[in-house]
C-alpha cells in the first residue's frame, strides 16, 4: 500500500510507513489539551479545571454537510445536518462561534445554499466562518459561494480575523485543481498568508482551516495540498498551531513538532479509509449505524497557558451526548477497530459491544474486571459498569486492537 503521510516534516529520521493504520478513524469523546503545539489526551468530563474549566474561547467545527445530496449513503441530509446544529446548540459549554469546513452544499445549487443557510441560521452562535469545499465551487468559479459567504473575504474566499487572543486563518484550496492532483492554495493566497502572519508574536496561538488537508494523508485520492508545505513553513514559528479541515468524511489526527493537524467527520455520509476501496466516495453503512459515522468537533482555548483541546462526538444518540441525556451504549468493532474507541458513560450504564467483523474477537478489561467470550460476527457482549473509573480494554486474540469505557459518577 501507497504512504498515507507523504512527508517528514520533522527530518527526524522516523519511518512513518503506515503510520495511519495505527490512528483511530472515528471516536467520540477524547480531548486533546494543546500546549506548545503537544498534545496530551485526556477524557471529557475528566479535563483539569486550567485546560478546559474556564476556557477564554470555545467553539465548533462541522464539515462536509452536501445539502442536495439524496443517494443510499444518506437519503436526508438534512435531517443530519439539522441534527448536528441541535447537538451544538444544547452543549453544556455555549460555543461563541461555528466553522464549517466546505462542502456545504452537493452541487452548488442556489437552493441547496437557500437550506444550508436556513440550517446554520438556527445555531446558537454569535457567527458562522465558512471556507469553500469543491462542491460549492462548481459553477461560475464560486461565484454563487463568494456572494454569500465571501464578500468580507480576499482572492477566492480566504480571511483572518482575531479573537480572544487566537489568530485565525481560514484557506482555499479546492479550485484551479489538476487531473488527477492535490488541493493548491495558489502563489496569490501563499504570499498573502505570508504577510498575514508576520506582525504576530510567536506565542499566538493560531488555528487554520480550510477544505482539504494541508497535509498528505493520501495522494492517491487527492487528499493533500500540493503546496502545503509552504504554508505550514509560515507556521512552525510559532508555538500553538491547530489545523482544521474537513473533506475526507472520518476523523483522523496527526502531531508534527508543534502543528496539530485534525480532520472532522461529515455530517453527510462516511467515506472509505485511504485504500480500502477502489476510490473514494459515499460509503452505505447500515442505516442504524450512520449517525455513529458522522460528527463534529469542539474547539477551546484557555487564554494565559495557550492551551487548545479538540473534542469529537459522533451524532449517534447511543455514544452519548454532552447533556447527558443518553442512557444506551454501544461500540462497533469493525475492520480490527472499536468504534468509538473511547465512550463516555454515567455510573450503572451498560456498554454493549456488537462484532461486525467476518473475525472472531473478544473484549477483556486489562484488570480482569469484566471479559467476553470469543465473539463471532453479529454477536455481542453487554457489562453493566457498577463502580467508577476508567476501565481500558483490549481483544485477546488481536491484542492492538484497543479502547476504554470512563464512568463518571454524574
Amino acid at each position: 500500500m501507497a504512504h498515507y503521510i507523504q512527508d517528514n516534516y520533522e527530518n527526524d529520521g522516523i519511518d512513518r510507513r503506515g503510520f495511519l493504520n495505527c490512528m483511530a478513524w472515528a471516536g467520540t469523546g477524547i480531548l486533546y489539551a494543546l500546549t506548545g503545539g503537544v498534545a496530551r489526551g485526556r477524557v471529557l468530563g475528566h479535563t483539569s479545571h486550567s485546560s478546559t474549566g474556564n476556557a477564554t474561547l470555545n467553539f465548533v467545527q462541522i464539515s462536509d454537510s452536501h445539502v442536495g445530496f439524496s443517494k443510499e449513503a444518506n437519503k436526508d441530509v438534512i435531517a443530519t445536518l439539522r441534527l448536528a446544529v441541535a447537538r451544538i446548540n444544547t452543549l453544556s459549554d455555549p460555543p461563541a462561534f461555528m466553522i464549517h469546513t466546505g462542502d456545504l452544499t452537493h452541487l452548488s445549487k442556489p437552493e441547496e445554499f437557500d437550506a444550508v443557510q436556513q440550517i446554520l441560521q438556527t445555531a446558537r452562535v454569535e457567527r458562522v466562518w465558512y471556507v469553500p469545499g469543491e462542491h460549492d465551487v462548481l459553477t461560475g468559479n464560486g461565484k454563487e459561494y463568494l456572494e454569500r459567504f465571501g464578500r468580507e473575504t480576499r482572492g477566492s474566499g480566504w480571511f483572518s480575523f482575531d479573537q480572544k487572543g487566537v489568530h485565525f486563518i481560514g484557506l482555499v484550496n479546492v479550485l484551479n485543481l489538476k487531473a488527477g492532483g492535490l488541493g493548491s492554495l495558489g502563489e496569490e493566497q501563499l504570499e498573502w498568508l505570508e504577510n498575514d502572519l508576520k506582525p504576530l508574536s510567536s506565542s499566538t496561538p493560531v488555528v487554520v482551516f480550510a477544505h482539504v488537508p494541508l497535509w498528505t494523508i493520501y495522494p492517491e485520492w487527492g487528499w493533500g495540498t500540493d503546496d502545503g508545505m509552504r504554508a505550514l513553513e509560515y507556521l512552525r514559528r510559532f508555538g500553538s498551531v491547530t489545523v482544521l479541515n474537513g473533506h475526507i468524511h472520518q476523523t483522523i489526527q496527526k502531531i508534527e513538532g508543534n502543528i496539530t493537524f485534525h480532520t472532522a467527520a461529515s455530517t453527510a455520509f462516511p467515506q472509505p479509509k485511504p485504500g480500502t476501496a477502489p476510490s473514494p466516495g459515499p460509503m452505505k453503512v447500515p442505516t442504524d449505524q450512520l449517525r455513529s459515522y458522522l460528527g463534529m468537533t469542539q474547539v477551546r482555548y484557555v487564554q494565559g497557558n495557550q492551551s487548545l483541546a479538540i473534542a469529537d462526538s459522533t451524532l449517534d444518540p447511543a455514544v452519548g451526548t454532552d447533556s447527558g441525556e443518553a442512557v444506551t451504549h454501544q461500540v462497533r468493532i469493525d475492520n480490527f477497530t472499536f468504534a468509538p474507541k473511547l465512550v463516555t458513560v454515567r455510573l450503572g450504564a451498560e456498554v454493549t459491544w456488537v462484532n461486525h467483523d467476518d473475525i472472531p474477537h473478544t473484549v477483556v478489561n486489562t484488570a480482569k474486571s469484566f471479559a467476553s467470550p470469543v465473539l463471532d460476527t453479529d454477536e455481542k457482549f453487554s457489562h453493566k459498569f457498577e463502580k467508577p473509573g476508567e476501565f481500558p480494554y483490549f481483544c485477546s486474540l488481536h491484542p492492538h486492537m484497543t479502547g476504554t469505557v470512563v464512568v463518571r459518577e454524574s
